[in-house]
């Protein structure tokens, strides 16, 4: 009898290993030997024909922390984070709540919201570039109905940066919608009805346990805008080419830049391997802190 056991005990662990085996070796190939591969580049020099790589250790590093421009990027790249990750949840509940609802239309609505994701980023971005186009705009020929002046708002350090902005809020707020849509359709109507009964009202019924329960989806959404907010680069392409004067510069365009712009491949690496090493932090403590804080059920 224990040598059966013993048996069906090793079946099941090998089992779970065949389960395990094609997530392993896809994580593997796609996301462990990347890792370690930019992280040992990034402790090589930068080489040429003439003079081959050498291993610097954490010269790359050093050099980036040094480097103005570095700065300028992570300082434009927390600023689009903290306004675009905030605003788009915002936004995203509400349109869900107000999608949820018994409003005429509703499929309308929910289509309306939901379509600039399923645009391309490159189609989405030469729209945007269409209501930016000084004098020609949208945006310029409105202003032009109230006599305000032309404004270059793709050219100008101080409104470049604000013009990706609700370019990406614009874009990801409908995708975002779609997950607060489907949690709020799990809600059971009791909960609801016995509110009601209560005397509760509406915003007391959301705030106390319409948010708790949104909980798990809104801690899925914060880390994928956390993601998103450093893997944007195919608007600024299009928009500014993180200019003027690096005035929207954000970190994806930095790195392409320098890897295949400027052929420093080491120093692109370098800022890869940070990129990952702070969305491994924040991650760890998502997991680890505000994970116990979470209602599940």
């Amino acid at each position: 009898m224990n040598r059966y056991a013993e048996m069906e005990r090793r079946r099941q662990h090998l089992y779970g290993w065949f389960l395990l085996t094609p997530a392993t070796i896809l994580l593997t190939l796609f996301a462990f030997y990347p890792s370690i591969a930019t992280f040992w580049e990034s402790l090589f020099s930068r080489g040429t024909r003439r003079r081959p790589s050498e291993f610097s250790g954490l010269e790359n590093y050093t050099d980036l922390f040094n480097d103005p421009t570095f700065w300028i990027v992570v300082k434009n790249n927390l600023f689009y984070a903290g306004i675009t990750i905030p605003a788009s949840i915002a936004i995203a509940l509400a349109m869900a709540l107000w999608a949820n609802s018994k409003i005429p239309a509703t499929g309308f609505v929910r289509t309306a919201y939901f379509t600039p994701t399923v645009l391309p980023m490159i189609a989405a971005a030469n729209l945007w570039l269409f209501f930016y186009t000084p004098d020609l705009g949208v945006l310029d020929q409105i202003g032009a109905l109230f006599g305000l002046p032309s404004m270059n708002w793709l050219g100008r350090p101080d409104t470049a940066l604000w013009a990706i902005i609700i370019v990406t809020i614009w874009k990801e707020a409908g995708f975002f919608m779609i997950f607060y849509l489907a949690a709020l359709q799990t809600i059971p109507v009791d909960y609801k009805e016995a509110a009601d009964i209560e005397g509760t009202s509406r915003w007391t019924y959301t705030r106390r346990i319409v948010l708790p329960l949104l909980m798990p989806t809104t801690m899925f959404i914060v880390v994928n805008a956390m993601i998103n907010s450093v893997k944007l680069i195919d608007h600024l392409f299009i928009l500014t080419k993180g200019g003027p004067s690096d005035a929207s510069k954000l970190i994806l365009y930095y790195i392409w830049e320098m890897a295949f712009a400027f052929f420093d491949a080491p120093h692109a690496a370098a800022m890869t391997v940070m990129v990952l090493l702070v969305l491994g932090i924040a991650a760890a403590i998502q997991f680890l802190y505000l994970d116990r804080r979470t209602h599940y059920q």
